[in-house]
């Protein structure tokens, strides 16, 4: 060992000493500058063949390479950089008992052996390794980082230890991407069994499977990536971590989400009040007043539906599964029930077992329906080929239809095989039999009963009327045909259009004219009397008769049926319906099965062959 002070000389002359300062009580680093510069310094003083004696080597790590640890402080609270106890000469025959490493895949082996040094006469002396001079010694060797002390203490206490790995490499902690978490506890369903009013549990409903967020509700948050810590060779050289991902939280916007950024983190937030819809595949979330669903409609997924919003599903309905809403379209196949309160019902592929209802709004399939129910008490049914369905609404449109009811106001089919229908107003391209079941055709008229029995009644007063009229006419004329009295009335006529002037004789001989037939002209005016009133109320009676037959004729109007062309048994019968009340479309599938199939109402037409019109012949049909 050197004097402290001969050990400081030699290493100024060396390199940067300025970084280290020797104390009484050790050796320190200036904690202002560490890392590189004294990753310099220490370098200096090891490559000068000096030792760092009472070595703190976590402690030199620590200010070469940084890391998580801490470094020790002092009594005013500064961080104390003591690296070791003393600088002092590596002994020339000792560095010689250090043998080479093997370094592999960032692992040093140190082969631990007995070793001796040469005495004065020649004998060999057994000595020791020494740490701080193991430590001087690989950093002449390139190993200037990962020492493990435990290990090399362990050698040297055990010479015949061997093979010992006595330094690693340390590997970079990878850092933390960037990530989006959820904020909003109303994002999440749950298929919790819904709970009634009652307090029992629907097995078949599920209790929030379409949630349902407010306007500016925060859903999801981004997390800013962490970047990870660097490793770093045997040779002291650092290994990067691999940059953290980022991504971009503008990918999950969808149609009624924004990103909002501000000073508390970026947010991706609801822009209006809505149904949450989630695409799986871009992931895009969307706030919107329709419900998207791709998990069809099962006892699985989502149980029956029982909605407030439109509906909109690409997978398919099981059987037996309701959904109620208001405005659904399914782009799969329908097993189950479709309950709508208004809005369009759009099936874009097949309806198989199933019904669909919709109280005020159209229904559309685009696929087939087989063995269903399909009703639009309040709108238009659209079909492309039904099979052995019922079939009511306003107004129906089926392109081919087979062996099914049909009832509505108004029906047009392009070709129709063994169906009943019924509407009143019928236009059917081709009609033909079914697997022996005739065609048929009900023209639905309707009932005028109540107003021909009060044309029949007003009809009957007319006739009264009419009666009495002529008897007061008759009586006039049986009246006005007395010798005195058409005389008086002759004179009476003359003077009071001044055509004759009476003088006082002749005026006291009409007045006793007058006397004589006084009873006759009163009853005259007593007959006049009583005809213009019987006239009055017979005018009154016409205009009621006009009236109830213009009801008549509005109510009996818009009854037709057309028969493009006949291929089989097809029979055409009237039906009679009141208009003024119940929708008769709007009736349960078997009352519409019962009243199609029972062969009721008169016979109109019946062919095998041909065409048919009514009322009246129609150019359209062929010849």
């Amino acid at each position: 060992m050197s004097d402290p002070a001969v050990a400081a000389a030699r290493f100024d002359a060396t390199g940067p000493a300025h970084c280290i300062q020797q104390r009484p009580d050790g050796v320190y680093a200036d904690p202002a500058v560490l890392g590189t510069t004294v990753l310099a310094a220490i370098d200096g003083i090891f490559r000068s063949g000096s030792v760092l004696a009472g070595i703190d080597y976590p402690v030199l790590m620590k200010a070469i390479y940084g890391g998580a640890a801490a470094l020790p402080t002092g009594a005013d609270g500064r961080p104390q950089v003591r690296l070791a106890r003393d600088i002092v000469p590596f002994n020339a025959q000792r560095r010689g008992l250090y043998r080479s490493v093997r370094i592999d895949d960032g692992e040093a082996e140190y082969c631990f052996e007995p070793v001796y040094l040469a005495g004065p006469g020649g004998e060999e002396i057994a000595t020791r390794l020494d740490f701080d001079e193991f430590v001087a010694d690989m950093w002449i060797k390139g190993i200037r980082f990962g020492i493990d002390p435990a290990s090399v203490r362990a050698g040297i206490a055990n010479p015949l230890l061997g093979s010992s790995v006595v330094a690693r490499r340390l590997d970079p902690v990878a850092g933390i991407d960037a990530t989006v978490v959820e904020v909003s506890d109303d994002i999440h369903r749950s298929d919790a069994p819904r709970q009634l009013s009652n307090g029992k549990l629907d097995l078949m409903c599920f209790q929030n499977r379409f949630p349902q967020v407010r306007g500016e509700t925060k859903l999801l948050q981004k997390l800013p990536g962490r970047v990870g810590q660097p490793g770093f060779e045997l040779s002291g050289m650092r290994i990067e971590p691999a940059p953290p991902a980022d991504l971009d939280l503008g990918a999950y916007v969808g149609e009624g989400t924004i990103v909002e950024k501000s000073a508390a983190g970026e947010y991706l937030v609801a822009a209006r009040t809505g149904f949450l819809n989630v695409d799986a595949k871009t992931r895009r979330i969307a706030v919107g007043d329709k419900i998207v669903s791709r998990d069809g409609v099962s006892a699985r997924t989502t149980g029956n539906l029982q909605l407030t919003g439109d509906y909109e599903e690409f997978g398919d309905v099981q059987e037996k599964r309701v959904i109620e809403g208001n405005g659904i379209t399914v782009h799969g196949s329908v097993y189950g029930a479709i309950v709508s309160r208004g809005g369009m019902v759009r099936l874009r592929a097949t309806l198989v077992g199933g019904s669909v209802h919709n109280k005020r709004g159209a229904i559309g399939v685009d696929g087939v329906s087989a063995n269903a129910v399909v009703q639009a008490s309040a709108g238009t049914v659209t079909l492309a080929r039904a099979e052995n369905c019922v079939v009511s609404g306003t107004r129906v449109r089926i392109e081919q239809a087979v062996n099914c009811e049909i009832i509505a106001d108004e029906v047009s089919i392009g070709s129709a095989e063994g169906c009943a229908v019924a509407a009143r107003r019928v236009t059917i391209d081709t009609s033909a039999p079914w697997r022996g079941s005739e065609m048929l055709v009900y023209v639905l008229a309707a009932d005028c009963g109540p107003i021909d029995k009060v044309l029949e009644q007003v009809g009957a007063r007319l006739a009264q009327f009419d009666a009495a009229i002529d008897a007061h006419k008759l009586e006039l004329a049986h009246l006005c045909a007395k010798p005195a009295v058409r005389k008086y009335l002759e004179i009476a006529g003359r003077v009071r259009s001044g055509e004759t002037l009476l003088n006082p004789a002749q005026s006291g001989q009409f007045k006793l004219m007058g006397q004589a037939v006084a009873a006759d002209l009163t009853r005259i005016g007593e007959v006049s009397a009583a005809r213009k009133a019987a006239e009055l109320e017979k005018r009154e009676g016409q205009a009621l008769l006009a009236r109830f037959t213009a009801q008549r004729d509005e109510r009996a109007a818009g009854s037709d049926v057309l028969l493009g062309e006949i291929r089989g048994d097809t029979q055409v019968r009237t039906l009679a319906f009141d208009p003024d009340g119940a929708p008769f479309h709007d009736l349960a599938p078997r009352e519409i099965k019962a009243k199609l199939r029972g062969n009721g109402g008169t016979r109109l037409y019946a062919a095998v062959a041909g065409g048919f019109a009514w009322p009246g012949d129609r150019s359209t049909i062929p010849i």
